[in-house]
């Protein structure tokens, strides 16, 4: 209301001249009304003691929530704060790869396992084409069969023989009596002892005989029992148990030899690698305690194990979150999570996870509460 009557007042001045007044409009503002100080004004125009109490508390209030913040702050900051020796780093969870590759070159006939699936040790993952293959093993099993019968025929041969032979020295023996004894002459003993010596030549020559086709049926056989392994290894099964990471082959692709059909994760072989500088890398024992926390479940501590320590510094790689770390030569650590623990949710283990790594090199140290293996608390996570 008071800004109405002020506009109007803006609007008309009145101006008196000889004894009369004439209404005059005056010129309007240029710029907008002013704004009037609604700040409550002694009667020399001084603020109230009431409205300077009202700045001062709220002052206060600013000054106190600050000072709370910060001192909330300083707390979990101490709270969560790493023990002298225990160190961190950042890292990513990694999983051993495992490839399933054909043994011998040929057709792919099926591939029975999507990417991301979970697949036990000894699952069927792929087959390959064996028609050839059960063709060339009836080829075989026919020679094999063929040797087994030339075989048979071969020692019964040998018996025939060894028969010949018995009687050639029976008539030899009989023909040195005679011929002892006067009643026989020396031309039919000599006939007997040649017929003895031939028919023990043909004994041997069946023995020998007998032996080498007895080599040539072990060969079929064996040829045989090759084609059935190849047959065996057409149907290519998984070696461990794990999640399929990537299918590299597709039905009907021809592949040679050693050719990867599907990459596996080995889930019971999971772990971080961090990078440490010389000066904690140095005097870092292999079965070392870690801790690891994910970004994605930073609700859990993972307990894990010093498995490795590079022989030799690098650069640290560009995934390494920070740019100094980027910049110094690092030795790079594996932090290996335990596999019983990993068989227990290895549905739910993940590959590429960034998060901390928790290292402690000091034995006598002890881990802080926040960073003990299960669940922490939330008050920690902040």
């Amino acid at each position: 209301m008071i800004d109405e009557t002020r506009q109007q007042n803006q609007a008309v001045a009145a101006v008196e001249t000889s004894g009369s007044r004439e209404l005059i409009p005056a010129p309007r503002a240029s710029g907008p009304p002013a704004r009037q100080d609604t700040a409550p004004t002694g009667p020399g125009g001084e603020r109230s003691p009431a409205w300077r109490l009202m700045v001062a508390l709220a002052v206060l209030l600013l000054v106190a929530g600050s000072a709370g913040s910060g001192w909330y702050w300083w707390q979990q900051r101490q709270r969560n704060a790493l023990p002298a020796g225990i160190t961190s780093a950042n890292g990513r969870i990694e999983a051993e790869p495992v490839d399933v590759a054909t043994r011998y070159a040929g057709r792919l006939d099926a591939v029975l396992v999507d990417e991301g699936a979970m697949v036990r040790a000894g699952q069927v993952v792929a087959r390959m084409d064996i028609r050839e293959l059960e063709a060339a093993l009836r080829q075989a099993e026919a020679q094999e069969r063929q040797a087994q019968r030339s075989l048979e025929a071969r020692r019964a041969a040998v018996m025939q023989q060894r028969s010949q032979f018995a009687l050639a020295q029976t008539e030899l023996e009989r023909a040195r009596t005679l011929l002892r004894s006067g009643s026989g002459t020396r031309q039919v003993f000599d006939q007997r002892q040649a017929t003895r010596d031939g028919a023990e030549a043909a004994l041997d020559a069946a023995d020998a005989q007998v032996a080498e086709v007895e080599q040539a049926v072990q060969a079929a056989r064996e040829a045989a029992e090759r084609i059935r392994t190849q047959i065996v290894d057409s149907t290519l099964i998984a070696p461990i148990d794990g999640r399929v990471q990537y299918r590299l082959a597709h039905t009907g692709e021809v592949l040679a030899a050693g050719g990867r059909v599907v990459t596996l994760l080995d889930v019971t072989y999971v772990y971080m690698t961090v990078f440490l500088p010389t000066e904690q890398a140095g005097r870092l024992p292999l079965g070392t305690e870690a801790r690891i926390v994910l970004d994605a479940v930073p609700d859990y501590v993972i307990p894990a194990t010093v498995t490795f320590v590079s022989p030799q510094a690098q650069f640290t790689p560009k995934q390494v979150e920070t740019r100094s770390e980027r910049d110094r030569l690092m030795f790079r650590v594996k932090l290996r999570i335990n596999a019983d623990l990993l068989r227990r949710y290895a549905e739910r283990v993940r590959t590429g996870l960034p998060g901390v790594g928790y290292v402690q090199l000091n034995p006598d140290v002890a881990w802080p509460d926040w960073l003990q293996p299960g669940r922490r608390a939330a008050e920690a996570r902040r």
